[in-house]
């Protein structure tokens, strides 16, 4: 544990770690200021933007394109499936497995979120 990680009391009087904040979804009153860190990780944001205008793409397709572990793929495609931003259709092709992946509308939305929060952070830095 990080020597100034916050720390809560557990029920038994034991110290336990801080959970981490999870991923900052869209709010349903539209105010999306909040960066989504769950686009921002370079494997999730590559996925998204693959998908933005290559859909759908396979499991094998997205792994060649980010060289990434199946392992690795998988975990990162879970975390999007599971925000809802990615879809995820099983079937078999020559008695093979094949996973295909698009976009959702709301993982549309929230790429487009995060371009225009970079967007915003490059404007303002190039100001000043």
């Amino acid at each position: 544990m990080k020597p100034n990680a916050r720390r809560h009391e557990a029920p038994g009087g034991e110290l336990e770690p801080a959970k981490s904040p999870p991923h900052t979804s869209p709010r349903p009153d539209g105010n999306d200021s909040k960066f989504d860190r769950l686009v921002y990780e370079r494997v999730r944001l590559g996925i998204m933007s693959a998908l933005a205008v290559n859909e759908p793409l396979t499991f094998n397709e997205l792994k060649a394109l980010f060289e990434v572990s199946d392992g690795n793929l998988s975990a990162h495609a879970r975390k999007l499936e599971e925000a809802g931003y990615i879809e995820c259709a099983k079937s078999f092709a020559d008695r093979r497995p094949k996973s295909e992946y698009r976009l959702t509308s709301a993982g549309r939305q929230a790429l487009y979120r995060y371009l225009d929060h970079i967007e915003a952070v490059i404007k303002a830095t190039r100001r000043s």
